[in-house]
């Protein structure tokens, strides 16, 4: 090996050794609870876009198991997001995702949709976890121990699988609707307030999945 390819193997294995004090950091929260075999992480994401729906992540990953890269979604790459989903979907014990529609969230607001869909995503699982460690909240009418950690998306492994599996999934679900209506560019801005998006909602008008309490500024006021 030459000096140069041994420098780089030196910086590779650094590198490496990096990740996985970083992906440590990440477990201290579950090595708090020993006491529970089962710890779910909960996520949400699209709290803020114009259109589309709120999308929950839940997620249970084995005692032990560390997953390198991880992070909260928002800081991630599409490809990385998406090699992680796959990861994710092969090492979890559990693991499941559920929506909040653009109307329900009319229905009974953003916070409150948030929730169902936490909810729901719990009950998905199929097995009733030890403990709950949700970003920030504290969810409401569920009968199990649960801790909200502000940041938690990034500060705790199972959040950020969580918020992984809710952003892949709302994303996808955002860029296959965009067939259905090109004018508003959903597989790029995926519902969020861009520039073009809202020119487009102010030309056409909403669409079946606008929420129509996030727009009223751009279209009149909702009744």
């Amino acid at each position: 090996m030459s000096r140069t390819d041994e420098q780089r193997e030196q910086k590779k294995q650094l590198r490496l050794r990096q990740e996985e004090e970083r992906v440590e950091k990440l477990c201290e929260f579950e090595k708090q609870y020993p006491d529970c075999e089962l710890i779910c992480g909960v996520d949400e994401v699209g709290r803020g876009p114009l259109a589309g729906p709120v999308v929950a992540g839940a997620v249970i990953l084995p005692k032990g198991v560390r997953i390198l890269h991880i992070n909260d979604s928002k800081k991630l790459t599409e490809k990385r997001r998406n090699e992680l989903f796959e990861v994710i979907d092969k090492m979890a014990v559990r693991w499941s995702v559920a929506s909040a529609s653009p109307k329900r969230i009319d229905e009974i607001n953003i916070l409150q949709a948030d929730y169902e869909a936490m909810r729901k995503a719990i009950r998905r699982l199929g097995v009733t976890p030890d403990l709950i460690l949700a970003d920030a909240v504290t969810i409401p009418k569920i009968n199990i121990r649960q801790t909200g950690i502000i940041h938690g998306d990034a500060l705790v492994q199972s959040i950020a699988a969580a918020s992984i599996m809710a952003k892949v999934t709302r994303d996808r679900y955002m860029t296959a609707v965009d067939k259905l209506y090109p004018e508003y560019s959903f597989a790029s801005n995926k519902g969020y307030g861009t520039a073009a998006h809202i020119a487009a909602l102010k030309k056409y008008g909403p669409c079946p999945i606008h929420r129509m309490t996030f727009i009223g500024k751009f279209i009149g006021e909702h009744d």
